[in-house]
């Protein structure tokens, strides 16, 4: 079963950065189609899916995030990032990363239809 843990999430000011990791264990990454994404769940709201890689590293992005946010792979393909800037105190949310096949094929992908989901890691922006 394919496993990931997400880490690196605190508490930051307005402005500030974080990079999200993101450990992916149980499947090889040369041997299929695995996309993975990152998600966000603020308190009473739905979760949102703001990230996705794919392929050969081809991205996509939500528009809450576009141009503050970059996901990205190590070489391996084993560990997932996301490289938050600018950040806003509406970016406040459990942030968790995703794995499955479906984000090979789809920009936008119902988090419900996802099977491997990590813990989650708190981000916390505030002043």
């Amino acid at each position: 079963q394919v496993q990931l843990v997400e880490s690196g999430g605190g508490s930051v000011l307005p402005g500030g950065s974080l990079r999200l990791s993101c450990a992916v264990s149980g499947y090889t990454p040369s041997s299929a189609c695995m996309g993975l994404g990152w998600f966000r769940q603020a308190p009473g709201k739905e979760r949102e899916h703001i990230a996705r890689i794919y392929g050969a590293g081809g991205t996509t992005y939500a528009s809450s995030v576009k141009g503050r946010f970059t996901i990205s792979q190590d070489n391996a393909k084993i560990t997932l990032f996301l490289q938050m800037n600018s950040l806003k105190p509406e970016d406040t949310a459990m942030y968790y990363c995703a794995a499955d096949p479906l984000l090979c094929q789809k920009p936008w992908v119902p988090p419900p239809l996802l099977s491997y989901w990590g813990q989650g890691t708190q981000v916390t922006v505030s002043s």
